[in-house]
Order: structure tokens, then C-alpha cells, then sequence
């Protein structure tokens, strides 16, 4: 139930920021279609990588809000919905009336999922800081303020609004330890995709090294970015837009001639060229580029993963060698306990033994 609901959860939230950061595509004259009939969303001229970042600042910012805003407004809404109705029976001086056992049952009860929804929550709070930080690096500030909020607010909650609810044993956290260790894992694989394919680090480091003014020199100092904009725009002839994506205006209005040709962000050849449009060989250096930077990333971030686990163990040494010794010692009593039942059973047994021999004359 738990693994089902956080899917559920997690699948509804991110989609929208999985879209925006690895499918939101499309050249013109070949836009991507529903149906083959509307047309997507394209990202911003300067890249999907500021799209993404308003979309996570709007859900670390207004969605937290909304559920510290709910998680408190809720409780007090209906607490004073039932004062108001207790008031309405017994009179205005209803609350001086009941003994305060009696206040405390006329406050709202917790759900039964209530601490279920808590850890829900911080779930998805933590899936949202890691697994697009390199998108939005104050993730994880917005989180430990919306933190340090909510521990007030569910403090006050808990004391004030809710029963007392009734405690449970726990050994660990359950399942929810290994949600986590599968949202650590998808959140490193997410973000060196987001680094390689959303951002502009790898087509900038490519152009540096192989097709800027620096190129072949082994070095990418000051200057070795000049031309880089124009090597990263495509041409596209405006009389090869679709029918349905044709502009509205030639330009005229604007430039005093009609516009014949565009720029657009990609690697593609120009519409003069044999194959027009066909992807250019600096179009597969940087894919080249992209897929080796995540799987060097993804190996060296889980090595130095594995490293610091294997040099902070989860139990410290002494405490081990302490577990180990209780456990020893507790052996040892059940054991010497074993012993004396044994002992204790074959002394009655002599004794049952010697007075039936006795009865015999």
C-alpha cells in the first residue's frame, strides 16, 4: 500500500518537470503533434533548463505553502465548527462546563493515515529536492525552511487541534527506507541527465575543445567561446514551414522586407545542403559528449556513494561489539536457565523414584 501510494503520488507530481526537462522537443517544420493534430509546447529560446527551474520554484514555493496552509487550516476549521455547535446546545459557557478530558475528546481525531500523509509528505519533498537540484539549486533551501515551518505548525497541530493519538511500536522506518534509497539512485541519474541533455555544459565544452578558435590547442581559455551562439543556431527556410505552422506575417512590418530564413536552437544542415535538416557531425560529437559524461558521472557519484558508506558504518564499532556482547551474555543466561530446569526436573525425578521404590515392601 505504502510503495503504491508514493508511486501513485510521485508519477502525478513529476510528470510535469520530466516533461519540461527531457521531452519538450521540436524543430520547425517538424513540431511534435498529439495525434498528429496540436501541436506540444517548445521550451524557452534560451533553453528547457529555465523552464524547469520556474516549474520547481512554483512547487517548492506555492505547493508547500498550500499543504502547511491545509494541513493547519483544516483542523481548525472544523475544531471551531464544533465549538460553535457545542455552544449552540449547551449555551455560551460550554467550554467552562466540560472538564478538559471532555475538550480534548471534542477536538478533531487523527486519521488513521495521519502519519502515513506525514511521511508521504516528506517523501516527496525529498524526491523533489534531489532529483532536480542541478535544475534549481535553492531546493533545498526552500525545503529546510518549508521544515522548519512545518515542525511549528505540526507541533501546534498535534497539541492543540488533534486527540492525542495512540502510540505504536516501530523497529525502523519499513518500506520507507527503501523508497528513499530508490529516490537517491533515480536522482542522480536524472540530474546527470539534466546536466547533459537540458543544459548547455556539454555542447559549450564541446565547442571549446573541437570547433571553437581554441580547438586542437588542448585548452579552453578566455576567447575560445567566440562564434559559439552562432555555431549553435541552425537555419531554417520560413517557405518550408507546414501549412498549419505558417506565421502570420512575413516580417515586412517589422524588417521592411519579407523574412526568408530563421534561427533555431540545434545541430541540423541547412535547407541548401544535400540533406536538409539531417543532423551535422557536431550534432553526434555532442551526443557523444553527453551520454560518456553521464555514465562517468553516474559511476564516480555511486563510488564515492559505496566509499563513504563503507567508512561510516550505519552501526559505530563499539556499538556493535556491545550488541554482540548482550547478545552473548543473553545466550549464556538462556543456557545456564536450560540448565537449571534440567537439573531441577531430574531431582524430582529421583525424588519420585525413591518414594515409589518405598511403597514397595
Amino acid at each position: 500500500f505504502t510503495f503504491k501510494m508514493f508511486l501513485f503520488q510521485f508519477v502525478n507530481l513529476n510528470s510535469s518537470t520530466f516533461y519540461i526537462a527531457f521531452f519538450l522537443e521540436g524543430r520547425p517544420g517538424a513540431y511534435l503533434r498529439l495525434i498528429n493534430r496540436w501541436k506540444l509546447e517548445e521550451c524557452h529560446p534560451s533553453g528547457c533548463l529555465i523552464d524547469l527551474c520556474m516549474q520547481m520554484g512554483i512547487i517548492m514555493v506555492l505547493k508547500q505553502t498550500w499543504n502547511n496552509f491545509m494541513e493547519l487550516g483544516y483542523p481548525l476549521i472544523q475544531n471551531w465548527w464544533t465549538r460553535r455547535r457545542l455552544r449552540r446546545e449547551h449555551g455560551q459557557n460550554a467550554k467552562a462546563s466540560f472538564p478538559q478530558w471532555e475538550r480534548d475528546y471534542n477536538l478533531q481525531p487523527m486519521n488513521a493515515y495521519g502519519l502515513f500523509d506525514e511521511y508521504l509528505e516528506m517523501i516527496l519533498q525529498f524526491g523533489f529536492t534531489t532529483i532536480f537540484v542541478a535544475a534549481f539549486p535553492l531546493a533545498p533551501l526552500l525545503a529546510l525552511l518549508n521544515n522548519i515551518i512545518e515542525i511549528r505548525l505540526d507541533a501546534y497541530k498535534f497539541v492543540t487541534q488533534w486527540r492525542r493519538p495512540l502510540p505504536s511500536q516501530a523497529k525502523d522506518i519499513g518500506i520507507w527506507y527503501g523508497i528513499l534509497e530508490g529516490i537517491g539512485i533515480l536522482s542522480v541519474i536524472t540530474n546527470a541527465f539534466v546536466i547533459a541533455v537540458t543544459s548547455d555544459f556539454i555542447p559549450r565544452l564541446v565547442y571549446a575543445y573541437k570547433y571553437g578558435p581554441c580547438a586542437g590547442q588542448g585548452r579552453a581559455g578566455e576567447g575560445c567561446m567566440m562564434g559559439y551562439v552562432n555555431a549553435s543556431l541552425s537555419v531554417f527556410r520560413v517557405s518550408d514551414f507546414e501549412r498549419r505552422s505558417q506565421p502570420r506575417t512575413n516580417g515586412s512590418e517589422l524588417f521592411g522586407e519579407a523574412v526568408k530564413y530563421c534561427r533555431y536552437r540545434d545541430y541540423r544542415e541547412p535547407p541548401d545542403s544535400a540533406e536538409p535538416y539531417s543532423y551535422t557531425l557536431q550534432f553526434w560529437h555532442v551526443l557523444a559528449a553527453r551520454l560518456a559524461f553521464i555514465i562517468v558521472f553516474e559511476h564516480m557519484v555511486f563510488a564515492i556513494k559505496t566509499l563513504i558508506a563503507y567508512l561510516i558504518p550505519d552501526l559505530p564499532k563499539d556499538l556493535r561489539d556491545r550488541m554482540r556482547r548482550e547478545k552473548y551474555l543473553i545466550q549464556e543466561m538462556m543456557y545456564e536457565a536450560e540448565l537449571e530446569r534440567l537439573q531441577k526436573e531430574k531431582n524430582e525425578k529421583k525424588k519420585k523414584d525413591r518414594a515409589h521404590h518405598k511403597e514397595w515392601p
